[in-house]
């Protein structure tokens, strides 16, 4: 029984990524573009989330001053959730609502990108967030779950929303990360042309 259940996650996870393919890559590919217009136009990408959603945050904050699969020059990216002192401090003075939105007032600027990861968008800190980054006429993108939750009536024509449909929050968070790793892939791809086995692979195909 254990064993039906532990390859059923795994058909699970591969249908949703399946299914899901057609409506997110064309998001993705607005989200890249988003990304290479603020990173290349002396732009910074601020990344916030909450528990899973930080540390995906992180990774991909990581992966954007470091690399992905391939080396080019960093680019500038801070994660939001990573620096205890100013979290724990913003929520002992002011309120744990303003632990990213304060940081985002602070730090973020007109040509600025706010990356936003959360399993349903209903988190009230990561909806200030936005709302700061709106304010700082600074493009968002929401890679959420559900329905997006609060967070997806608040998505601007200028921003992009990539949402998982799926209400688990173990199934979102896995194609989460698949997003990112394409977001990571796409950037590097336009800055960098396409590998060189892709490349030879799409232009003869057997």
């Amino acid at each position: 029984m254990l064993l039906q259940r532990i390859q059923q996650q795994f058909i699970d996870s591969a249908d949703l990524k399946y299914q899901s393919a057609p409506t997110l890559a064309p998001l993705i590919e607005a989200a890249v573009a988003a990304l290479l217009a603020g990173l290349t136009g002396g732009g910074r990408l601020l990344s916030c989330g909450n528990g899973a959603g930080a540390a995906l945050a992180q990774l991909f904050a990581a992966q954007i001053v470091g690399r992905h699969e391939r080396d080019r020059p960093g680019l500038a990216a801070f994660a939001l959730a990573s620096n205890a002192p100013v979290i724990t401090g913003i929520a002992a003075d002011f309120d744990g609502r303003q632990v990213f939105a304060r940081q985002v007032h602070a730090l973020g600027q007109a040509g600025d990108v706010l990356l936003v990861i959360s399993p349903d968008g209903q988190a009230g800190n990561l909806v200030a967030a936005v709302e700061a980054a709106h304010e700082r006429e600074m493009t968002v993108i929401a890679v959420t779950g559900a329905r997006g939750g609060r967070i997806a009536p608040l998505m601007r024509d200028t921003d992009v929303h990539l949402c998982v449909p799926h209400e688990q929050a173990a199934r979102v968070l896995e194609l989460q990360l698949l997003v990112l790793h394409c977001l990571a892939d796409g950037l590097d791809a336009q800055l960098l042309g396409l590998p060189d086995a892709l490349s030879t692979d799409t232009e003869n195909p057997a």
